[in-house]
């Protein structure tokens, strides 16, 4: 379910970031005086655009459950903001949402009461002032004086006053001093391992834990946790799938891009719009990690069993199903590769307006082949009922918490909770057993997530091959670390026949993919 560019990681060492002035003139009218020096008159009255657009972008994700990714891109747009203001605003707001667990500690040691008590708009503010002063180049009296302009403006002349005071308190230490005074310890009397990665790295301690049970049921030591958590904070590369049959990989290179590290059809833009590459304007290329897209690739490169027929191995490979369609990366790139080998995609999606979205993401396949791709807006637990046997392929990318995507989607992490494992886990389990009786004898199924929690993966593949063991409708696991190391050569992808990609591993999201395969 992942499929942007977001802010640097957050500095770890113990050296303070030099608060060297942001170049370009940005700030307060007077930049070269400290914030206790600036005259009423002279002090900003509304903040900077970009710091604004920043603003909004937290408290859409606050007050509507907005994405951030969706959000920004129409903000920047309507702001018509610079390039070099555009990336400070991401900066921004990537940062504030990714440290918010960080800056919160800190902050409510600044706060002369719980921050629960704060208004919701005056409390992001200060979260995008502290960013400012903990984690980036912004000079100290410009973080401080435009922070207290944009409370002055979007919150009101009332809580400037301590906007400025609790700012000024924040600025008093460096980020390594303030985590050693907030963050629990982590080893010692009163030792609180989770809660000091949970502060220190920024994610809510049930994410914490969540992620080091994920890292011992993959086979990884949990002592790799820290770097995990630390790597969900990093900036992520735009990786752009370059569609079979439309694009290759090397023109994106040649337009500018960098090759990809493990897929086939993969490149990566360390930086730039990647609508300024020909290829991803015409639909022919798409933003896609590349653990999406080797999730995809790998259903394609699983070997079928029948006789005659075009499969890996035997059999007809003519008629795919993809379960869960939108937005519509994996069905791209599906679709693109049916084109290629003679084959056709169903594309499922049960929510309307996303079905819409997969529409759009195929622009650049069913313009040049209009016949290969069928969108419907419909419920994937129905078509094993209403199409028994029909497909050779069928991809189930199932709904999840996203846990392995928290880099590109930062406020996912204190979106989610404990409970939505247990409210997914039905879905998840009905998606899988309609894909099973949907694929016929011999075809293959891949179950997909983005999330590496051994409830939302390993569980549900164990439990859903029992249920069918027990009704005589045996199913194959088959081995796909083998088929990834075969495909693109990944390794260190699984111990078991689970595919479990990392990001402090793989530079990719933590895309889990099981294959499954229905016996003659």
């Amino acid at each position: 379910m992942s499929e942007r560019s977001g802010p640097p990681q957050r500095p770890q060492g113990p050296q303070r970031p030099q608060r060297s002035q942001r170049p370009g003139g940005r700030g307060g009218p007077d930049r070269s005086r400290p914030w206790t020096a600036s005259r009423p008159a002279a002090r900003p009255r509304t903040g900077d655009p970009a710091r604004r657009v920043a603003f909004d972008v937290l408290r859409a994700v606050e007050e509507q459950d907005a994405y951030a990714n969706l959000v920004l891109p129409r903000l920047l747009r309507e702001q018509r903001l610079d390039t070099r203001d555009a990336a400070f605003a991401t900066e921004l707001a990537y940062g504030a949402l990714r440290g918010r667990g960080t800056y919160d500690a800190v902050l409510a040691a600044c706060v002369d009461r719980p921050l629960d008590q704060l208004d919701p708009p005056l409390l992001d503010a200060l979260r995008l002032g502290a960013h400012q002063l903990l984690a980036t180049r912004v000079a100290q009296h410009a973080a401080v004086s435009e922070t207290v302009a944009l409370v002055r403006g979007a919150v009101g002349t009332g809580a400037s006053g301590l906007a400025n005071a609790v700012l000024r308190r924040v600025a008093a230490r460096d980020l390594a001093a303030w985590l050693d005074e907030v963050a629990p310890p982590s080893e010692g009397p009163g030792a609180d391992p989770v809660g000091a990665l949970a502060v220190r790295e920024s994610h809510p301690a049930w994410v914490v834990r969540a992620m080091r049970e994920a890292l011992v049921a993959a086979g990884r030591p949990a002592s790799e946790l820290q770097a995990l958590l630390a790597a969900d904070n990093a900036r992520p590369l735009v990786a752009l799938a370059a569609l079979p049959g439309l694009a290759t990989a090397e023109e994106l290179v040649g337009a500018g891009a960098q090759p990809g590290r493990w897929s086939p059809v993969a490149a990566v833009m360390p930086e730039g719009d990647p609508a300024s590459l020909p290829a991803v304007r015409a639909a022919r290329a798409r933003v896609q990690d590349e653990g999406s897209q080797l999730a995809a690739l790998a259903l394609l490169a699983a070997p079928l069993l029948g006789s005659g027929g075009s499969g890996a191995s035997g059999g007809p490979d003519e008629r795919w199903a993809d379960l869960c369609a939108g937005p519509g990366g994996k069905a791209a790139l599906l679709a693109a590769s049916a084109a290629e080998r003679g084959a056709r995609l169903l594309a499922v999606e049960v929510a309307p307006h996303r079905a819409k979205l997969v529409q759009q993401a195929l622009a650049g396949v069913l313009a040049e082949h209009p016949g290969t791709v069928e969108v419907v807006a419909g419920d994937g637990r129905a078509v094993g009922e209403e199409r028994p046997g029909q497909f050779d392929r069928v991809l189930v990318d199932a709904p999840c918490t996203g846990l392995g995507a928290l880099r590109r989607r930062p406020e996912a992490r204190w979106r989610r909770t404990p409970a939505d494992l247990a409210e997914l886990a039905p879905l998840q389990r009905e998606l899988l057993s309609s894909a099973l009786e949907a694929v016929r004898p011999g075809g293959v199924v891949a179950y997909v997530t983005c999330s590496p929690h051994p409830a939302e993966t390993q569980a549900v593949v164990d439990d859903v091959v029992r249920r069918r063991a027990r009704a005589g409708e045996p199913v194959e696991v088959l081995d796909a670390p083998a088929v990834l190391r075969e495909l693109a050569g990944v390794e260190d992808a699984g111990t078991g026949q689970r595919a479990q990609l990392w990001p402090h591993l793989h530079g990719t999201d933590a895309m889990s993919t099981s294959l499954l395969r229905r016996p003659l």
